[in-house]
């Protein structure tokens, strides 16, 4: 008798060991059928549960009756979102969740009444504000994932990698062909890719992507362009576009285009644009008209840069360089009398005042030279009167 006791309490002990079998979580389930504002189906959208007590989210797909359904959403406070291609359609807040089978059908054409009705607006208005909603919603969307891509883009373009930038930008523009910015970055990115082209072909065949690129940002923007003539053309002269952030951009896309044209040895287009560039903005003509002066002598058409570059010099007195290339395309003017080099009246001016404006730059050595070929002297005082000698 004493051994079976023995026994008994060994087996008991032994299935004490194994302990009692962990409680199954309590979890309850939800479904329900989504129809838009004139009662269809809603087919691959999101409902998605995000618990208010711990952020976890439930994204469930309707099937292609509308339907959605999940088993195992722990009980407690919900804000349910109804969502198509990323975009916020309807939401309801606060769905209590418990371990019943729970039933909530988003029908926003129902929806839209009850909210009319709530705020003293007809269906039909309703209609309009949550559309108008919804819309503003997915540009946010949109601009969000552009904006991503011009990040990245910039980043591959400042690492040199400007094939990935290319990607990328080609990538945003078919997102949304209606920005101006995104065609202007990939106009840049084929520009800067182009210089890097050791087949003549092939850079040439960059340099007319960048352009077309180009013209699509100047396309775009121009019709924003109120005094600024018909999209894509510049304002005639003296009714350019008021000097702001705008304008300045428009003008940026000239520039752009003019360089990729001067690479490209369409030197009448680069003018042109560079011309288009200065009208829209007038703050930054000098600049513009400089680019004018070197892309024509750069062609070797001496007498137009010369002209190039007294309007550079109209524009901003102070300009050094201008002076230092206007003496050089003069000095191109002159002739042999003998043995001596006689340059066109204003050449020796040109160059002593660029050396009284810079007179450590970048082009004093050879403005000095210049000088010397044509045996003019250097007058560090040049432009400043003299005073008048004194009588004896």
């Amino acid at each position: 008798m004493r051994n079976r006791f023995i026994i008994i309490i060994a087996v008991a002990g032994f299935l004490a060991g194994f302990g009692a079998p962990a409680a199954l979580a309590q979890t309850g389930s939800v479904k329900g059928v989504c129809k838009d504002q004139q009662g269809n189906i809603i087919a691959g959208a999101t409902v998605e549960w995000t618990s208010t007590e711990t952020g976890r989210k439930y994204n469930l797909k309707t099937n292609n009756k509308g339907e959605y359904f999940s088993l195992g959403i722990s009980p407690g406070k919900y804000n349910v979102r109804l969502l198509k291609d990323n975009a916020e359609i309807w939401h309801i807040n606060n769905v209590n969740v418990s371990l019943d089978e729970l039933d909530l059908d988003f029908d926003l054409k129902k929806e839209q009444v009850s909210s009319a009705a709530k705020q003293g607006m007809s269906a039909e208005q309703a209609k309009a504000v949550q559309e108008q909603a919804t819309k503003a919603q997915k540009e946010n969307m949109t601009i969000k994932a552009l904006n991503e891509k011009l990040a990245a883009s910039t980043q591959a373009s400042q690492a040199g990698d400007y094939e990935q930038a290319i990607t990328i930008l080609t990538e945003a523009t078919q997102m949304d062909p209606s920005r101006d910015l995104l065609w202007f970055k990939l106009g840049d990115a084929y520009r800067q890719s182009a210089i890097k082209q050791a087949d003549p072909a092939e850079k040439q065949k960059r340099y007319e992507s960048a352009a077309e690129d180009y013209q699509k940002a100047i396309q775009i923007k121009g019709g924003d362009q109120s005094a600024a003539g018909t999209p894509g053309q510049a304002a005639p002269a003296g009714q350019g576009t008021p000097p702001n952030a705008s304008a300045q951009q428009l003008a940026a896309y000239y520039n752009n285009l003019a360089e990729v044209y001067a690479k490209s040895g369409k030197v009448d287009d680069a003018v042109k644009s560079y011309t288009q560039a200065a009208q829209i903005n007038p703050a930054g003509a000098a600049q513009y008209e400089f680019n004018v002066g070197a892309v024509l002598t750069n062609a070797g058409k001496v007498d137009d840069a010369i002209v190039a570059f007294d309007k550079v010099i109209a524009a901003d007195p102070t300009k050094a360089d201008a002076y230092y290339w206007k003496g050089v395309n003069m000095i191109g003017k002159a002739t042999l009398k003998g043995d001596k080099m006689v340059a066109p009246d204003g050449t020796a001016d040109a160059f002593n005042k660029y050396l009284e404006l810079a007179p450590t730059g970048t082009y004093a050595e050879p403005a000095k030279q210049m000088l010397a070929s044509i045996g003019a002297t250097v007058e560090t005082q040049f432009g400043k009167k003299k005073a008048p000698a004194k009588k004896q």
